[in-house]
């Protein structure tokens, strides 16, 4: 089994084919698309293959390390990360074909009017080890 990523934007993908911005969905298309994904999400579960998801809030902060005894430094929110990621869901999956088949059908929720977004998701797998340093030529 390997775990993926299946990563919502709200913009920085290329546009779904049903591009209505949720914020002009009446409130029985909201519910319809929650209740879309919690089925989803329970569907996965019974099959042994959702880790978690959650949707995220449009609100947040850049937090930055500055220094022993300093407080951290926040800036923000920037409308570029607020605006790009919508939500998430991490799946644990036998192959990444099947990461693929499922994040296709995630992408159709129902949007505006009922009908599919067909929304582009990204799926990235989880990085299994850490990165090797390739050797040096000069200490090999």
């Amino acid at each position: 089994m390997a775990k993926y990523l299946l990563l919502k934007h709200y913009r920085g993908a290329p546009a779904p084919v049903n591009d209505v911005p949720m914020d002009q969905w009446t409130p029985e298309e909201i519910s319809a698309h929650v209740q879309y994904m919690n089925d989803f999400a329970a569907r996965l579960e019974k099959t042994g293959e959702f880790v978690d998801g959650q949707a995220l809030a449009p609100e947040g902060a850049w937090v930055r390390y500055d220094g022993e005894g300093r407080p951290p430094v926040t800036d923000g929110p920037f409308a570029e990360t607020k605006d790009l990621i919508a939500g998430w869901m991490v799946i644990d999956v036998d192959s990444y074909e099947r990461a693929v088949e499922l994040a296709g059908e995630l992408s159709a929720a129902p949007g505006a009017g009922g009908k599919p977004i067909h929304e582009w998701l990204e799926v990235r797998p989880f990085l299994g080890a850490p990165p090797t340093v390739p050797e040096c030529a000069f200490h090999g």
